[in-house]
């Protein structure tokens, strides 16, 4: 009988904290819907613009400063994948310092085009409707971001890549790039390497952006303190 009663309360306290994360979820969602409810849709749709123009004026500072790139594990450009067996290779024959010296250039080349694309950002938000705009607000932590990567991600790329392009010639990427290549592909019975650097930095350069964008978007979304206008404050409360 003891058993029967032990098992009866299990069951009894299992079914009682399932019910009662549902009705935390449910609450969750409610309030929510509470929130979006209680604001005007236009504020709704100029608090995300200005959350998104925040975080991209943010993220664009950040990655364009010196270092910005290169002192950041997060957004960091590497040594092309596709070339690791190349820098394996290379590292072995000694030439450690040049790859360090190829690494600095990719980074800093990204910077300075990180420079030029806070503009290309903001003429994005603009395109964002009052229907978006309710749906990033009960989006995940990175609904906005998400939604202008989709929005500018081939644009922002041909935009970006002539920038990409002059910053590799300014800080002579293929100064330290070239000889490493030479030097690998003048191995017997391995594989040319014929990575488009351009390609590969404009990628990367993107994809960082967005990362710090993210994080600031985050930031905002549960951070009061990152709210830092009454508009921001009154959406994202």
């Amino acid at each position: 009988m003891r058993i029967i009663l032990l098992a009866i309360f299990f069951c009894f306290s299992h079914l009682c904290s399932a019910q009662l994360n549902l009705l935390k979820v449910a609450s969750t969602k409610a309030n929510s819907l509470l929130i979006s409810s209680s604001l005007d849709k236009e504020e709704v749709a100029k608090g995300l613009r200005e959350a998104l123009v925040v975080g991209a004026e943010k993220a664009t500072q950040s990655a364009s400063s010196k270092g910005g790139f290169l002192n950041n594990k997060a957004i960091r450009i590497p040594f092309p994948s596709e070339a690791d067996k190349m820098k394996n290779t290379l590292q072995k024959a000694g030439m450690q310092s040049q790859i360090i010296a190829f690494e600095k250039s990719i980074n800093s080349a990204a910077e300075l085009a990180a420079k030029e694309v806070f503009v290309i950002f903001v003429d994005a938000v603009t395109t964002m409707t009052i229907n978006d705009a309710f749906t990033i607000l009960k989006g995940e932590d990175d609904a906005a971001t998400t939604y202008l990567r989709k929005q500018t991600n081939a644009q922002l790329y041909a935009k970006i890549k002539p920038i990409t392009s002059n910053a590799i010639q300014q800080v002579e990427v293929t100064k330290y790039w070239t000889p490493l290549v030479k030097s690998y592909n003048a191995i017997p019975f391995t594989k040319a390497i014929n990575t488009d650097l351009e390609d590969y930095v404009t990628d990367k350069a993107i994809e960082g952006l967005f990362v710090l964008i993210a994080n600031q978007e985050k930031e905002i979304r549960n951070n009061p303190e990152a709210r830092v206008s009454a508009l921001l404050q009154k959406v994202f409360k």
